[in-house]
């Protein structure tokens, strides 16, 4: 049961203020705010609706009453969540930008020399490995010898990776090739990828592996190899903040296995899982080779990557031309004859795949280029929206950045921005599509890389 607490007038997910302050628990408390970095995941912190949730959340929450227990109301401290990237959540609260980075992060020497990692006895972790049920087994460490290993960006996994290579190069064995993912995939993305059999191996931390098999059915759990054991996950704070830290500790070791942790780790959280299948399995190789001379030349013709062509084809449609939906949608595309025949795209005819792509290209250029195109707008977030515009319309996702500007968000950025104000406006719809067809670029991008990398080896 969690303790009541008070909420700040405005809404309390916000961007990175501009503001930096690197104030301790005492100001904090004179200002009445306390500034949590938040990675938005469907574990850890996401929005449903109107509600707040994840595991970070909720104990965000526990920790806010703790600070608050036995002070007037009128002088409670409020939180406020700031939504960033993982490998942005040390960077930005050395730069003032956030007071916690409340995020289960392992205890590492290379942390340890940068911020104050606050821990407790209770929350030990090991970091396992992940693969998929039909990769070669991996019954031991030296099993991971000459084999690519795709891990969280910035994370432990791949700081203890690096400290495998140096065991491997002293036994004369090849290191593991360490791939630190897209920065818009989270640990769950990643497992993701490894059960639809995109990526073979991962690591992540134990709990998490356990809390996500029971979802994803064809990911193995090793629990017997594991690249560290013994740590302990906890939130970072500035060094300079011994105060902060002080109270975080009395906290912490407040929170027992059973209790908050264990409640929170439920299949509450697991509400938003979305099932990717694997777009480079060997059965969709044969309308792959087939298909990929339209989306290359239509990709060009319009200045849209192929790749996001046949990405968008692959969840619209499994990449089956003759897929007619009950709203009328057709084709590879999914495109409405409405949406097609528009003055805008004016290609009446998409029965046949070469119309269907060239009618997708066009309109996908058309979102950009009408309602994309400001030098505001991240270059890297710009085919983000054009999705959601092509999933929910253009007027549609113009409330949503509306609306996280009004959050203090950042309109211009999908990811951790966005998403949000579209997953309290429209529920998950949007949120997932977005997030799957940027899975689904994210292995066709892969599966490129090793073909070309076979290509030079063969040379």
């Amino acid at each position: 049961m969690l303790y009541g607490c008070q909420r700040e007038p405005q809404r309390p997910v916000s961007a990175l203020p501009t503001q930096a302050l690197f104030g301790d628990l005492d100001q904090i408390r004179e200002r009445r705010v306390l500034r949590a970095l938040v990675v938005p995941s469907r574990t850890d912190f996401f929005l449903s609706g109107a509600r707040i949730e994840g595991l970070q959340a909720r104990l965000l929450e526990e920790y806010l009453a703790h600070l608050n227990r036995g002070v007037p109301p009128v002088d409670h401290v409020r939180l406020r969540y700031l939504p960033v990237s993982f490998d942005r959540l040390l960077p930005e609260l050395e730069a003032g930008h956030g007071d916690i980075a409340a995020a289960l992060l392992t205890v590492t020497p290379e942390r340890q020399s940068r911020v104050a990692m606050v821990s407790a006895e209770a929350m030990p972790v090991d970091e396992v490995v992940v693969q998929h049920h039909d990769a070669a087994p991996v019954a031991r460490l030296e099993d991971l010898a000459g084999q690519e290993v795709q891990v969280l960006r910035g994370s432990s996994y791949a700081e203890h990776l690096r400290a495998l290579n140096q065991r491997f190069a002293s036994l004369g064995l090849a290191p593991v090739r360490i791939t630190e993912a897209d920065p818009a995939l989270r640990s769950e993305d990643i497992l993701e990828l490894v059960n639809a059999g995109v990526v073979p191996l991962t690591v992540v931390d134990d709990y998490k592996a356990r809390l996500w098999s029971q979802v994803f059915d064809d990911i193995v759990v090793r629990h017997d190899v594991r690249v560290n054991t013994g740590g302990h996950v906890g939130w970072a704070v500035r060094q300079a903040n011994p105060q902060l830290q002080a109270n975080l500790h009395a906290f912490l070791d407040q929170v027992k296995p059973g209790t908050t942790l264990g409640n929170v780790l439920d299949r509450r959280y697991l509400g938003q899982t979305r099932w990717i299948r694997n777009p480079t399995g060997p059965r969709d190789q044969a309308r792959l080779a087939q298909l990929m001379p339209l989306f290359e030349r239509h990709g060009q013709a319009y200045g849209i990557d192929p790749l996001v062509l046949l990405a968008l084809a692959f969840h619209e449609s499994g990449l089956d031309a003759s897929l007619r939906s009950p709203r009328g949608a057709v084709g590879l595309m999914q495109m409405l004859p409405s949406t097609a025949s528009d003055p805008n795209v004016g290609i009446p005819d998409i029965s046949q795949p070469d119309g269907n792509v060239h009618a997708a290209a066009k309109y996908l250029a058309f979102l950009r280029d009408r309602y994309f195109s400001s030098d505001e707008i991240d270059p890297q977030a710009r085919m983000a929206f054009v999705w959601a515009a092509y999933n929910a319309g253009p007027a549609r996702v113009r409330r949503m950045r509306a609306m996280a500007e009004a959050m203090g968000l950042d309109p211009n950025r999908w990811f951790g921005h966005v998403e949000l104000a579209a997953g309290q406006l429209v529920g998950a719809e949007t949120v997932k599509y977005v997030a799957d067809v940027r899975q689904y670029l994210v292995a066709y991008r892969l599966m490129r890389a090793h073909e070309q990398a076979r290509s030079a080896l063969a040379r």
